[in-house]
């Protein structure tokens, strides 16, 4: 279970725009949807060959405190680290914690 006071990182939680970019394709600018105190919990990592270099890839559990508007088309940022949400989950289905399943990319 979380506590109030396991809470104590700055995050930023964003929603990507796509806009078009003259050429057939998209670019995806991201805009800030709120800025709340969460924990960020690793849980495990690993390393994969992506675009021909060597990236690491690490799994984290962010939580926060409930908010009906996050999904996993959305990203969490902490300073100049980056988390992809891959699932979101109210674990006591009592709208207290909403708990991120996320993925941050590392260039290794």
């Amino acid at each position: 279970m979380t506590a109030t006071g396991d809470l104590r990182h700055r995050l930023v939680i964003e929603a990507g725009q796509r806009s078009d970019d003259g050429g057939g394709g998209a670019l995806v600018n991201w805009v800030t949807v709120a800025t709340v105190w969460g924990a960020v919990i690793p849980l495990a990592g690993r390393e994969a060959v992506s675009a021909e270099r060597l990236a690491g890839q690490v799994s984290h559990r962010i939580v926060v405190r409930y908010r009906d508007d996050v999904t996993p088309s959305m990203r969490i940022r902490q300073g100049a680290r980056s988390f992809r949400i891959m699932v979101t989950l109210d674990p006591d289905q009592r709208r207290h914690w909403l708990h991120c399943l996320c993925e941050e990319e590392v260039a290794g």
